[in-house]
């Protein structure tokens, strides 16, 4: 009983940092999210910084407060050893492994600030490579709550063919990092350009019954019908649903009820949301994301984003016009009340007995 009490009080008095490690494959989005997660922290009241881990991103949109090309650059690499762009990023993480101590004097830098990692997209790092899963082990070793959140175009769902290698991509990635792990799809506001989907979108977030894929496999292309690929295709569908691991998130990273939606799972799936620094002097958004009052359903998703889309976005075009025009006309009545109130100090001066006594100011 004391030995809890005590371990009880540690975790009440020393905050643990934070942070989300952002993987995924090339184009996924995973630099444009970490912008707009920085911005969108910074709007509901979250000290947060962002560590940029690939060494092949030279120009982040984001600010960036560690920098991985600080230590070693790409192109330094590829001149030095006369290695390929995909070779020297497993080189670049390699010895970033080795130079550990750098990363870790920076992230003591930042305090307890929430960190977004953002890492390069080679897909053999989070699938089978050792280094960035050996760097992240270590973090969390430093007190940090970790999740991985796993980026994906939604294009993918398009084609059956590139759902099912992304469902083996994403649980691959799930057994390779060992931590608590969410999958996304990003971009979810452009599947309205996109041919229609044969299934709701529920279907494809929440990983249902996969065994109806397989006649669209089939009709997908005269390859993927060949009866000889119809035992594998099987094979992988049933190996996926054994494990029942993988799922989706989804984001539209410019829309603010998305944001709100998805930082709400990443808090629930990394323990923010029963231990973070939140209490008296919350703000809104911060009771809101606790509370779940920005909570979207597939349903809901796919109502704002593809069946009704345009009709949506044009009531919340209106809606924002009709915001910007009535603080332009309370603009208006506050500037005219302050010109009354002169008015009425003035009229109230001159209704005022002349007491005979004159006040000379010296200099």
């Amino acid at each position: 009983m004391f030995a809890f009490v005590v371990s009880l009080l540690l975790i009440t008095t020393f905050q643990m940092p934070f942070a989300q490690l952002v993987i995924g494959p090339p184009g996924s989005g995973k630099s444009t999210f970490c912008d707009g997660m920085h911005q969108f922290m910074s709007a509901i009241g979250r000290k947060c910084s962002v560590v940029n881990l690939d060494p092949a991103n030279d120009h982040t949109s984001y600010p960036c407060a560690l920098d991985v090309r600080d230590l070693i650059t790409l192109e330094e690499i590829m001149e030095d050893d006369q290695l390929g762009p995909n070779g020297a990023v497993l080189y670049a993480l390699e010895e970033l492994e080795h130079n550990w101590e750098w990363l870790e004097q920076g992230l003591k830098g930042l305090g307890e600030d929430y960190i977004l990692f953002d890492c390069p997209g080679q897909v053999e790092l989070f699938t089978h490579h050792s280094s960035l899963r050996n760097i992240f082990f270590r973090i969390q070793k430093l007190g940090y709550r970790l999740v991985a959140l796993h980026l994906t175009d939604s294009y993918i769902l398009t084609l059956p063919s590139l759902y099912i290698s992304t469902l083996l991509l994403s649980l691959r990635a799930m057994l390779q990092m060992d931590l608590p792990h969410l999958n996304v799809l990003t971009k979810i506001d452009n599947l309205s350009i996109y041919s229609p989907l044969p299934f709701n979108l529920d279907f494809y977030t929440e990983v249902q019954d996969l065994s109806y894929l397989l006649p669209q496999m089939a009709q997908e292309s005269s390859v993927m019908g060949n009866p000889k690929f119809e035992g594998l295709n099987t094979a992988i569908v049933e190996l996926i649903e054994d494990f029942g691991l993988v799922s989706f998130e989804t984001l539209a990273v410019e829309d603010k009820r998305s944001m709100m939606n998805l930082l709400q799972a990443i808090d629930r799936a990394g323990g923010y949301a029963f231990g973070g620094a939140e209490g008296a002097n919350d703000t809104v958004w911060q009771v809101a994301i606790r509370e779940g009052m920005s909570s979207m359903s597939a349903q809901d998703v796919q109502e704002r984003w593809i069946d009704r889309k345009e009709e949506i976005d044009e009531m919340e075009r209106k809606a924002l016009e009709e915001e910007a025009k009535a603080k332009e006309t309370h603009s208006r009545v506050d500037d005219a009340g302050d010109d009354d109130d002169h008015d009425d100090i003035e009229e109230i001066k001159r209704q005022l007995p002349d007491s005979g006594v004159k006040v000379v100011r010296q200099n």
